[in-house]
């Protein structure tokens, strides 16, 4: 059983990132906020709409970019956090050899990605086989067991992405497979992980908070000078400047957790 500390973590990332920041910081704001502020203003406002309200309006026509352009800004970032825990794990490495790590491990990493989707869709479709098969016995019997499976998958992927949160780090730090690397990430996270959701649930609130806090308070200044498409775009850049920022401390925490998990 892993035995870990945040409050170690958090002492051990505060002192790393003040002392690295000069590395960390433009890894993150060119591989992690940029793509995904690219994504955002990319995004469609009648999709942006239907993701704040999906039983609203059936799924509105996307743009037949849109997709891949999302999927190479989700890659882009896996590579940037792969970059990112090869600055944090390697102390003495440089960007450069940093950059050339994430991209050689980045094939492992979706190798676990298509292989998690591919166990979840199977779940799913299983629970939508068990559903109807009810259904067709009695529909209200179907109806109660299809909300029940829809809660009981809810809850298996959240319960796996905890056991997985070490994924990254463990996937930059060895040699493994794909298989490999997921089971060592499962094992590290064996009896902590409820400690890692309350670490995960507390950085997403205060991220929330922040980035809303950040984007509301730069856009009305911006949009008393230069309008409402001002006010947007730079409300945009600093909620990603401010949530780039929380996400690079919580990588260097997470490979400090991610040492002491190993250690144990």
């Amino acid at each position: 059983m892993a035995t870990i500390s945040i409050g170690k973590a958090w002492e051990e990332a505060v002192a790393f990132v003040a002392r690295e920041a000069a590395l960390l910081f433009p890894v993150a704001l060119l591989f992690v906020a940029l793509p995904g502020l690219i994504l955002q203003e990319m995004t469609p406002p009648q999709l942006a709409e239907w993701m704040i309200d999906p039983k609203r309006t059936g799924l509105p026509d996307i743009p037949p970019g849109f997709a891949l352009a999302s999927l190479l800004g989700v890659v882009l970032i896996w590579f940037g956090s792969l970059t990112l825990f090869a600055l944090a794990l390697r102390p003495g490495i440089s960007v450069g050899e940093a950059l050339r790590l994430g991209l050689a491990r980045l094939p492992v990493l979706l190798g676990t990605a298509l292989l998690a989707m591919f166990l979840l869709a199977a779940l799913v479709l299983a629970s939508i086989v068990v559903a109807v098969l009810l259904g067709l016995i009695a529909p209200p019997l179907g109806n109660a067991a299809g909300a029940l499976l829809g809660i009981l998958v809810g809850g298996v992927a959240l319960f796996a992405s905890i056991r997985l949160m070490l994924l990254n780090p463990a996937v930059i730090d060895g040699n493994q497979g794909v298989i490999q690397s997921l089971r060592h990430a499962w094992a590290l996270t064996r009896g902590c992980a409820w400690r890692l959701l309350g670490f995960i649930m507390l950085l997403t609130i205060v991220s929330a908070i922040a980035s809303m806090a950040a984007q509301t308070i730069f856009g009305a200044i911006a949009g008393l000078v230069g309008g409402p498409g001002a006010a947007q775009l730079v409300g945009g850049i600093a909620a990603a400047a401010v949530s780039t920022v929380i996400q690079v401390y919580m990588l260097v925490m997470l490979s400090r957790i991610y040492r002491q998990a190993s250690a144990g």
